[in-house]
């Protein structure tokens, strides 16, 4: 086998790679009933450790999650990767029990992985009857409710990120939403996007952004975030970056 052939047998691999984690994230633009959502995921090597999944589960009920692995490139990709398969293996058996969901997860990825990986996650179910979220938050960034004024609330950790210890403690918590309400989720790459200067575009950034938008639809939403983000940054992209939003009807 000669060089040439070897590097592209490489890139096709790659290729092929990117393609398949591309259909592992689910469900990335639709509206049903009380909800609407979208999703984008922009990795910087095309293959990488975000991902999100939205997986309707009834006529009115929709799992969501958002999750970033530690590290980059490949070794990240193959981690998320785990992580989703473990998930919807694990939801399968529980479930709408998110915290058993989470601690199966957890427990197959610890024993699967290297010792310095993990990754967070933020894994939920909304149902559209009663406009409830119940969640369980592994490490991840904190997702908002942006309230039609305004207002914020944020969904906070409640157990460690997925990998890093052989067990974890994951509390479930529920939110009531109301008609208007948005569920923003992201990952760092996003609120850790840097001007040329080395400024962040922040958490105050990505608020900024998003309550901009006001009433409009998710993948709205999700396409003014990106704009915004890259017009402070001039286009500047350093880490993975995933947003994922629900608009609450």
């Amino acid at each position: 086998m000669t060089t040439d052939t070897l590097v592209v047998d490489v890139s096709r691999d790659w290729l092929f790679a990117c393609d398949v984690q591309q259909r592992f994230m689910r469900g990335s633009d639709a509206a049903i009933g009380t909800f609407d959502y979208n999703a984008r995921c922009r990795q910087v090597h095309s293959l990488g450790g975000d991902c999100y999944d939205f997986a309707p589960l009834s006529e009115k009920r929709l799992a969501l999650t958002i999750g970033d692995a530690s590290g980059h490139g490949l070794a990240a990709a193959l981690m998320i990767a785990n992580v989703q398969s473990s998930l919807r293996t694990a939801a399968s058996f529980v479930g709408d029990d998110v915290a058993a969901a989470l601690d199966a997860v957890n427990r197959q990825v610890h024993a699967s992985s290297l010792a310095n990986q993990y990754a967070t996650l933020f894994h939920g179910i909304f149902d559209g009857s009663t406009r409830t979220l119940r969640y369980v938050n592994a490490g991840h960034i904190s997702p908002m409710i942006i309230r039609p004024d305004g207002s914020m609330i944020c969904l906070e950790t409640c157990g460690a990120p997925i990998g890093m210890f052989p067990s974890s403690n994951y509390e479930e918590r529920a939110v009531q939403l109301n008609p208007g309400d948005m569920i923003l989720a992201c990952t760092d790459g996003v609120i850790e996007a840097a001007d040329p200067a080395g400024e962040e575009w922040g958490v105050e950034g990505l608020q900024r952004a998003a309550i901009a938008c006001g009433a409009k639809h998710a993948d709205e939403v999700v396409n003014a975030i990106f704009s915004s983000m890259d017009e402070f940054t001039r286009e500047r992209q350093t880490d993975d970056a995933t947003v994922a939003v629900l608009q609450v009807q």
